[in-house]
């Protein structure tokens, strides 16, 4: 069960993934390419709708050139 405080960490991480993405210079569809993963995920995951994977995260990192950390770097509340 993905609890309140769940809920705000996977939007921090969402808004982290869209920053970095931003900064990169790609399209959600131009994203889906470099890590193979559907444009429409990438959407509900910058969203914070959905948990992802650590092989998910993973790939978002290499696909953003960035260690794994950038984006879970987010304070805690």
């Amino acid at each position: 069960m993905i609890t309140p405080s769940d809920k705000k960490a996977l939007k921090k991480f969402g808004e982290n993934l869209r920053k970095l993405r931003n900064q990169k210079g790609l399209s959600l569809r131009e994203m889906s390419y470099a890590c193979s993963i559907d444009n429409s995920k990438i959407a509900k995951i910058e969203k914070g709708q959905i948990n992802i994977t650590l092989t998910t995260l993973l790939q978002l990192a290499v696909a953003l050139e960035t260690h794994p950390s950038s984006l879970l770097d987010y304070p805690l509340e």
